[in-house]
């Protein structure tokens, strides 16, 4: 009774120091998680020592991590996983090997360890990420969905996929070779039996077990169906040697596509938050403060080798894959760090003595400051390519001017609508036109959608939507209308930015992701800006409102209302005069400058569509704050300059430079012709 007691007291005590954490994280603007991890150094054996039943909360963390990776499956699904199937299955296996091999040559050469085998088990530790800090990143920052989000998840399922692997092998490395490759055989024919007998439970028997669970209209039953299921399968692998978060994460694939996904992950989401946040503070005790502080210099010396290596291994892969240089980076400076299952390696390791209790504190202390750096490496890459673009000789590679990888051959000869980004909004759109014989070309880069296109037999550009190369090959200059409905903000913003320079006058709607980007994407030209989540609610209301027996007309008004006012109502800031604190955000990662007007700069007195500002310099004004201290937010057309006035521009270097030429005189404001009205005299 008193153990079970001070196992409440616990969980009761890490469950704490993990919420003030990360509500101290949060208010310092920093990952939650980091919050998590140093409130379980804080009250873990090596910090305060408030934590006595070790094992059994470490044993409940491991729920977090199965939590963590069901929510993944679920949300990733089979068809999310052939979008990325070729740099997942080929790259993610190319990284694991490149990885082990070049750890394995160096660690043997220089002396860090005695044998092959030895080296090898490094390399297997190293070549593991981390699924649960990078997806909560992304997760957080919005973007699971973007290109480099799929490709850095689709590397880390095969990198977690292959952990079971490792683990089925390890025991015999440091046998003769013919044992080894003995267990290699083993693992490879459990593995694959594995995934053969859960694709045809997937088939056969998922499906009618929710809808069992469905059919008792039982929240609570439901719940404790989904959870058996995930827990159940992650035993089941368990037992079989592989990893129980790969048994987790192959139960949320099994229910990704059955018609119940969407509910099963809002009612497991609240409690993947609890667990993980146990989770991460139980790598957080596992960490020893002391030892880190009196190996400082050693540890941050491997930190640095680890970034760096896996970076030079994961980047050029990427890129050889066809991905864009940036999308490359991104997934290299994400995957750089090594993964909290390599605890579960490193300790099996220490257990076989395949290496020294010194070198596992270094491997456990190495990882965790890798852990605790990767959220502000990810942080900081909007960063980074701001500074790129102000950087001339590296800003050059990173022009997007990848050509298309195909065209498709039955080109509309009629202006078409082209529509960037191939989605469930895309796709409902292409249905929609179709109905009405209006030509469409679509652009995506993903192979999944352009098989998909080619089946239906509608004309696709086969390459990245920022590209001005595919953008110029899609028609954009005789387009009737153009339609950007891409997953994330900066590609948004670079595709609506690039296709005004091929064509000013084109009309362009936008889907906003995030309701804090309205403004921005409206500024940088495009003619309306939806928003999902509002025009859903703008729906609902209409409908409810017609119901009630209000007059159509009068429901229009007011839905017409709330659009062209940028849904300012539905905001949670309320009015544009509050926004100033968001301008600062919203262009985050964006090549941003203040600029001072002059006493004698042409531009004072002209508004902003009179000076041409975009036409002439490309650059857009997203704040001017006045002498007096006011600031005008996402100013319109017909905002004039004044006297100590300070302009917010963004642009890449060219244009904040023609920018500062236009406000010194250095380029000439056009002068409008002044509208000639002819007399007519009464009685014409």
């Amino acid at each position: 009774m008193l153990e079970d007691f001070r196992l409440i007291v616990d969980l009761v005590s890490i469950l704490a120091a993990a919420a003030v954490g990360g509500v101290a994280a949060g208010l310092a603007g920093l990952p939650p998680l980091l919050g998590y991890i140093v409130g379980g150094i804080i009250v873990g054996p090596t910090g305060l020592g408030l934590i006595k039943e070790l094992i059994q909360v470490e044993t409940l963390a491991q729920f977090g991590a199965a939590f963590l990776l069901f929510a993944l499956g679920v949300e990733f699904s089979f068809s999310e996983l052939k979008k990325v199937q070729k740099i997942s299955l080929g790259g993610g296996g190319l990284q694991i090997l490149l990885t082990i091999l070049i750890t394995t040559i160096i660690s043997v050469s220089v002396g860090w360890v005695t044998t092959p085998q030895q080296g090898v088990f490094l390399g297997a530790i190293l070549s593991l990420s981390s699924t649960a800090v990078v997806l909560k990143s992304l997760m957080e920052a919005n973007e699971t969905n973007t290109s480099h989000g799929q490709v850095m998840l689709g590397i880390l399922v095969v990198q977690d996929l292959a952990l079971g692997f490792m683990l089925a092998v390890l025991p015999a490395l440091d046998r003769p070779a013919e044992e080894i490759g003995l267990a290699v055989i083993q693992a490879a024919i459990k593995i694959g039996l594995f995934a053969v007998v859960a694709t045809l439970t997937g088939i056969f028997v998922v499906p009618r077990l929710l809808r069992l669970l469905a059919s008792t209209e039982s929240r609570e039953l439901f719940l404790l169906g989904i959870v058996t299921l995930c827990l159940g399968i992650a035993l089941v692998t368990e037992k079989l040697g592989l990893s129980i978060e790969m048994g987790a994460f192959v139960a949320g694939l099994m229910i990704s596509e059955v018609e119940y996904a969407d509910q099963t992950l809002a009612y497991v989401e609240p409690i993947r938050d609890v667990f993980a946040a146990l989770f991460f503070a139980a790598i957080g005790m596992l960490i020893d403060p002391l030892f880190l502080w009196n190996n400082l210099d050693l540890i941050l010396g491997l930190v640095s080798i680890v970034f760096v290596g896996k970076f030079l291994i994961i980047t050029p892969l990427v890129k050889l894959f066809g991905y864009p240089l940036q999308t490359a980076l991104i997934a290299g400076l994400g995957l750089a760090q090594i993964g909290e299952f390599s605890f579960v390696l490193a300790s099996e390791g220490r257990n076989l003595g395949l290496v020294s209790k010194r070198v596992y504190l270094l491997l456990l202390g190495t990882t965790a400051v890798t852990l605790v750096v990767t959220p502000f490496v990810l942080r900081l890459i909007p960063s980074l390519f701001n500074w790129i673009e102000t950087v001339p000789a590296l800003d050059r590679w990173f022009k997007p001017g990848d050509p298309p990888k195909e065209i498709t051959e039955h080109v509309p000869l009629e202006p078409p609508i082209v529509i960037c980004g191939y989605g469930r909004t895309g796709q409902n759109l292409v249905t929609l036109l179709a109905e009405q014989n209006i030509p469409v070309v679509v652009v995506d880069q993903s192979e999944a959608a352009i098989q998909k296109l080619r089946d239906d037999g509608i004309p696709y550009i086969y390459g990245n939507a920022v590209s001005i190369p595919v953008l110029t090959r899609a028609g954009l200059d005789r387009a009737r209308a153009m339609v950007i409905a891409l997953p994330d903000a900066m590609s948004t913003r670079l595709c609506l930015k690039h296709a005004l320079e091929i064509s000013p006058e084109l009309d362009i709607v936008v889907r906003a992701n995030q309701y804090q980007d309205i403004e921005l994407l409206y500024q940088l030209g495009g003619s309306e800006v939806v928003q999902p989540e509002f025009e859903a609610s703008l729906e609902m209301a209409s409908h409810l409102l017609v119901k009630i027996g209000l007059p159509t007309i009068q429901i229009q008004r007011q839905v017409k209302t709330i659009r062209n006012s940028h849904y300012m109502k539905l905001r949670p800031e309320g009015k544009l005069g509050e926004m100033a604190q968001n301008v600062q955000a919203d262009t985050l990662g964006m090549n941003r400058r203040w600029h001072r007007l002059s006493l004698a700069s042409p531009l004072l007195g002209n508004s902003i569509a009179t000076a041409s500002i975009r036409p002439l310099s490309g650059a857009t004004i997203v704040a001017i704050q006045r002498e007096d201290g006011s600031q005008i937010n996402y100013p319109n057309g017909g905002t004039t300059f004044q006297l100590g006035d300070s302009c917010l521009v963004v642009g890449s270097v060219d244009e904040q430079t023609v920018f500062e030429q236009l406000t010194s005189g250095e380029i000439s404001i056009p002068v409008l012709p002044i509208p000639v009205v002819e007399s007519v005299s009464i009685g014409e």
